[in-house]
């Protein structure tokens, strides 16, 4: 509990207007969207929007006089937990945090606050023919310094990359108040020090609040041409990519979805025309790909790759290609019909997002099947995202259909990720790529650390010696043993 003192200590750091104690408005802050039983929910004590780095530092110097655990929220669009304060305390939403500070044109970097939300920093480098070319599909709610947080994926990730290739420099607030700015300013590259902004890439505000940074930014792109091929198998999709990438043309995104994920990009063609889609009955895959650049070369990347992927079937429905870009990156979504957020009303999405090495996929995607079945899980279908630039990257979702209206049913889940990443580990790859540990990982994940989360959790004492940043994520679970 937070009592009356604290309370007045803090209103008397930050102003009374940046502090909400109703329990309606602590509500909000209850949940992210990870799957979780329809009646669990944990309620901070307080919540707090702070509008600026001492502000923030303020809070937290309070927050470990009197050990009071601190949740850092943002879009709340997360689904590992990361966001949900299980031990209440302190809520700190950093969407406050939401100036530009200032756009370097001449060195093609974007200075900001980091409770900016991704489309919104978008639309201001905009105006200056300018982007962050990190676009996930939850951009509209989804802050920098979340995507930075949690490491999250991208449309563009096969070109661009993500936060690890983007982040110069931070502002952060340590867990007993202290700024510090680390990383190398506006530079690319660097071989002095330790490289301590890449400890928050993944940290989930375990290590600090992150109140700025800096983003290596780029010009927006004259044009892109974007297709859709189909495969008689995952490994043959990947393949096709394989070759696409290695014959040097201009590949910004690239996405292979199984035929069950395929369906989602075809509802939208039956609800418009009342048909079928002529999709051939051997198709078990799809490769989603656009160009980008100069007209003459995104035209010419669009037509070699023709020649390249043979063995591949080009759409013939446009509307399907463009169904798969409106979810991607537009988000010009058709109300009721389209997956994101309709489908989210009657089951929820969960997934197993794991990283698997190339030649081991189609093993993998088989797997899934068979353990999802074995859950009685409904199977909603994998995309396999790319993550890096230039090269097969796997980020991959095997999402399934979550009914959240009984405990066993979300239990299933966790059941189902928990053996979902046990066979990752075991496949050489690792359990989690854009979801984080949150409060579903933490401790399991000791099976792909091993003794080196020990040390992980030395580092955190360094920057949080009380322990009240995020207290139990990343390191505690309280969906798997």
């Amino acid at each position: 509990m937070i009592s009356e003192e604290i309370l007045n200590e803090l209103k008397e750091k930050i102003g009374n207007d940046k502090i909400k104690t109703e329990d309606f408005h602590l509500m909000t802050y209850s949940r992210d969207w990870s799957p979780r039983p329809k009646d669990d929910t944990h309620l901070p004590n307080i919540v707090v929007r702070p509008n600026s780095t001492k502000e923030v530092s303020e809070i937290i110097k309070v927050a470990n006089k009197y050990k009071i655990p601190v949740t850092p929220i943002a879009g709340l669009t997360g689904m590992g937990g990361g966001a949900v304060p299980v031990h209440g305390g302190i809520a700190l939403e950093t969407k406050g945090l939401n100036k530009v500070l200032e756009i370097d044109k001449k060195n093609f970097t974007v200075t900001t606050q980091a409770g900016i939300t991704v489309l919104k920093l978008n639309e201001y480098l905009e105006k200056e023919g300018l982007w962050w070319p990190h676009d996930p599909e939850s951009k509209p709610s989804s802050t920098v310094g979340a995507a930075i947080s949690c490491d999250n994926d991208s449309t563009f990730g096969i070109k661009y990359g993500r936060s690890v290739d983007f982040l110069l420099n931070a502002v952060i607030v340590t867990g007993t108040g202290e700024i510090l700015r680390i990383g190398h300013r506006k530079a690319l590259c660097t071989s002095t020090g330790y490289k301590l902004h890449w400890l928050l890439i993944g940290a989930e505000g375990t290590l600090g609040i992150i109140t700025e940074v800096t983003l290596n930014i780029f010009p927006i792109p004259e044009t892109r041409a974007i297709d859709g091929y189909l495969f008689r198998s995952i490994q043959d999709a990947l393949n096709g990519l394989n070759r696409l990438l290695q014959s040097g043309l201009s590949v910004e995104s690239a996405h292979i979805n199984c035929k069950s994920r395929l369906g989602f990009y075809t509802q939208a063609y039956r609800e418009k025309f009342g048909k079928e889609p002529e999709i051939p009955d051997w198709a078990e895959s799809i490769l989603f790909i656009s160009f980008n650049g100069d007209k003459e070369v995104a035209d010419f990347s669009q037509n070699y790759a023709k020649k390249i992927l043979t063995n591949g079937q080009i759409v013939k429905e446009r509307e399907i290609i463009d169904s798969w870009w409106s979810s991607k990156h537009t988000l010009s979504l058709i109300p009721f019909v389209q997956k994101w957020p309709d489908s989210q009303r009657v089951k929820k999405f969960g997934s197993a997002d794991l990283g698997i090495p190339i030649g081991r996929i189609q093993e993998a995607y088989e797997l899934y099947n068979q353990i999802a079945k074995k859950y009685d899980i409904q199977i909603l279908g994998m995309c396999v995202y790319n993550e890096r630039p230039n090269r097969i990257s796997p980020s991959i979702s095997f999402a399934v259909f979550v009914d959240d209206s009984t405990n066993e049913n979300v239990k299933n889940f966790y059941n189902y990720v928990k053996e979902m990443s046990e066979m990752a580990i075991k496949k050489e790859g690792t359990m989690s790529t854009y979801i984080g540990d949150g409060d579903r990982l933490g401790g399991f994940n000791r099976i792909e650390h091993g003794r080196s989360l020990d040390y992980m959790y030395e580092i955190k004492k360094i920057f949080d010696p009380n322990n009240i940043l995020q207290p139990g994520k990343k390191f505690k679970s309280q969906w798997i043993s």
